[in-house]
Formats: structure tokens, sequence, C-alpha cells
């Protein structure tokens, strides 16, 4: 039995109390030191900044040991280093042959790049629904959109939490749909063992500056598959074929080669990440535990399948009749007074953007026509709370989470009196208007 704690014991700090130990406590990110330094100073006195040449050429590189090396760990064949992550998600689609006007069923709760990709190489995105317990794409939802204009599936591993790879994959192969893994969240995920990326035709990351493995910009696409593996490197070389002369271009293509100088830090930061990967898993454990123990909010169902777990967000689901009915934005309200770092997502689900008002389809149907999204909605506006993944690299912050929450629990009653009071303003000013 854990001591008692009189700082939980004490009010809030929204209430007047004193601050919580350790709130303040925050990991160093991106975590680097002399190994970059090393990386970067080898690649200067290269001379050779630039990635480019022959498919061997590539290979050769400090970013081609990288891609190598990422490969390896998420268990595929092939890696090809591209600018960013939306980028790669892109070139998996055109090199998977997704053409004008084809349907391409999307997440509805992720950041935006995972559905705006799709039309961006002339396809149609539809808003697949999310899973209640796993806050991953439901599987029902998807199945329920296909239609013979379906051409692939951009399946997001949203927070770093595996989707239902078993089903979703036999929907795939059924169906004959190309699938893209969105991996941006689950750098060094596994499902069955096997690492997220290369269940379907090919898995997409991003090394933007946020992520479980960052070199402030940068992606990769994985996969398995040799034919899909030349296109992608086509796709990104401007439209260059292996076997044919350098300057001679055979597809549309971009420019998409990702420099020496990234290659170099995350050839650095793969070998921290295997580590952070693993102390994020036992601090989310530790504090999984402590929640369970506090009530009122719950981490994402465990599942024996997910082997392995690459946080981006650490998600907590949020029951206010446990915590007196206090509102979750005045829960929010209390834990940012205490100092905390913890928000709700990306606030909404991805069709209501603007970008998607005036998006049109085949025979001009809006996208939004049939986009219908309950359970990501509801999530979305109730329910979802999110922790950073660096958070996990901080053991103290962790704990200190669970001590603010718990001393929030045990004045839910005043706050929740507070947060009515508060609320009686505004409404009669709205009613006035």
């Amino acid at each position: 039995m854990r001591a008692p704690n009189l700082t939980v014991q004490s009010k809030p700090v929204i209430l007047g109390g004193p601050p919580i130990p350790g709130a303040k406590a925050r990991a160093p990110w991106p975590v680097h030191g002399a190994p970059e330094r090393k990386a970067l100073l080898g690649v200067l006195r290269s001379g050779k900044w630039w990635r480019g040449g022959t498919r061997k050429e590539m290979e050769s590189s400090v970013t081609g040991a990288f891609e190598k090396a990422y490969a390896r760990w998420h268990g595929t064949r092939h890696g090809m280093c591209v600018t960013n992550g939306t980028a790669a998600l892109e070139l998996a689609l055109r090199a998977g042959g997704v053409e004008a006007g084809d349907e391409v069923i999307v997440p509805s709760l992720s950041f935006v790049v995972s559905a705006t990709a799709a039309p961006l190489v002339g396809g149609v995105p539809v808003f697949a629904d999310a899973d209640p317990e796993t806050y991953q794409m439901s599987a029902d939802s998807i199945e329920a959109l296909i239609t013979r204009r379906t051409r692939a599936i951009v399946l997001v591993h949203y927070a770093g939490y595996p989707a239902d790879l078993d089903r979703i994959t036999k929907l795939a192969r059924k169906h004959r749909l190309l699938l893209v893994e969105d991996c941006a969240h689950a750098q060094g995920s596994q499902w069955r063992g096997k690492g997220v990326g290369g269940w379907g035709d090919a898995g997409c990351f991003s090394f933007q500056m946020s992520k479980a493995l960052a070199a402030g910009e940068g992606g990769i696409v994985l996969s398995n598959s040799d034919v899909l593996a030349e296109k992608i490197y086509s796709y990104h070389h401007l439209g260059r074929i292996e076997s044919q002369g350098f300057y001679d271009f055979h597809r549309l293509a971009w420019n998409l080669r990702m420099t020496e100088w990234q290659g170099a830090i995350l050839g650095e930061q793969l070998k921290r990440a295997k580590i952070q990967t693993l102390e994020k898993m036992r601090n989310a454990a530790r504090l999984t535990r402590r929640l369970e123990e506090i009530g009122g909010l719950r981490a994402l169902k465990a599942d024996a399948r997910i082997t392995r777990r690459g946080y981006y967000f650490y998600v907590l689901r949020y029951d206010a009749h446990a915590f007196a009915g206090l509102p979750r934005k005045d829960f929010l309200a209390a834990l940012h007074a205490e100092g905390l770092p913890v928000g709700s997502g990306y606030g909404r689900a991805i069709q209501h953007n603007p970008v998607f008002a005036e998006m049109r389809g085949r025979g001009g149907k809006s996208v939004l026509a049939g986009a219908h999204t309950p359970v990501a909605d509801r999530l979305c506006a109730e329910e979802q709370l999110t922790i950073g993944h660096t958070c996990l690299l901080s053991r103290p912050l962790v704990d200190a989470f669970a001590d603010a929450v718990e001393r929030i629990k045990a004045h839910a009653p005043e706050l929740a009196a507070r947060a009515r009071e508060q609320a009686k303003p505004a409404a009669k000013k709205k009613k006035s208007a």
C-alpha cells in the first residue's frame, strides 16, 4: 500500500492548493549528444550532402544504411526515405495505382494528412468511423464503406496503438484493395511480433520533430513487395527507372529524396528509439495501474496481439460521471492549472476541417455526403484525453499526473459546482444575444 500523499490530499491548484511535485518535470526532446554531432560532422567532412544517383549509390549512403536498419526493425524487406510523412503517403498511393476518381477509405480520427493524401493524388476520401474501445479505424465501418469504386484503404495506427490488422488485412485481400498503413504515430509498434508497416502493401512513417523518432522532418515508406518498391524508388526520384539511363524519365513524379544530414541524425536516433520505446512502455504501464486504482480515466484496452507499442499519444478515456459530472474541458483546465501537458488529440474528426467542405468526388458529389462518424465525433467532443509520448520518458511527470488526477477527483463535486456557476453568465449572454 502506498504511503499517504499529503499533496494529493490538498486542494487542486485551480482551487488554491499547492503545486504537485514533479508536474514541471520534462524530459528533453529530442534527446541528442555526441553520437549525433559525430554523425553530422561525418557528413559535413565527406562533402556528400546529397543522397541521389543510382539505387546502388543510394543504398551505400548514410541514409541508405538507416533505411536498412529501420526496415529490419519493422520486419520489412524494403525502405525508401523521403522528405516527410505526408509525401510518404502520397507516394505510396500513387505507386500503388490510385488514380483520379478512385475511392480511398480513410480514418476520421487522425491528423488531417491521413485523409488529404488521397485527393492530392486524385483519389476521393471516404471517412470510416472509429472503434469505441480502441480509437482505431473500425473494421466494421471500413467493410460497410467498400464499393466497386474503392481502390485503397489508408489504415492509421492512431497514437501508436495498432489497429485490428487481423481483420483489416483480410478485408483488403478479399476485395483486392491496396492497403497503406499510416504509421506516423507508430514507430516501433508491433502486432503479433511483427512491426506495423509490413502488414499491408506499404507502411508510411513520419520523422517530423514531434514524432517518437525525429529528424526535424523526413519520412520513410516500407514494403515487402519488390514491384511496389521499384515504383516507390522511381516516383520519389523524378520518374527514373533503375535499368534505364540516368537522364531518361519515365513517370510523372516528384523529387522526394532525403538529405544525408537527416539520414545521419536518424541513424543515431534509431538507436535511442529502441531504448526509449521500452522505457515509455514501462512508464505507461505504471500510469495505467495508478489510474485504474483512482478510477474515472481509462487507458485504451489491453490487447495481447500488440506485442510492442511505440507511443505518440498516451490516450485516456474520460468518464465525467466519475468526476461528479465535471465537463471534460473543466477537467482539462484543472490539469493545466497543475502545469501538466495534456490535451484532447486533434480536437475534431478529420472531415470537419474546412478543406473538405467544398471537396467533390465522382459526379460532383460532396465527399462529406456519406460521412457518418458518430463514435469519432463523440470521442473528440467528450471523451478523449491525450498525453504526448515525451511525457512517458519522465517517471516524476507520470507520477505527478496520477497524483493530480487523484486530488482532482477528491474535489470533483466542488469543481463541478464551480464549473456550473461559471457557465451561467455565458448561458445568459448567449440567450440575450
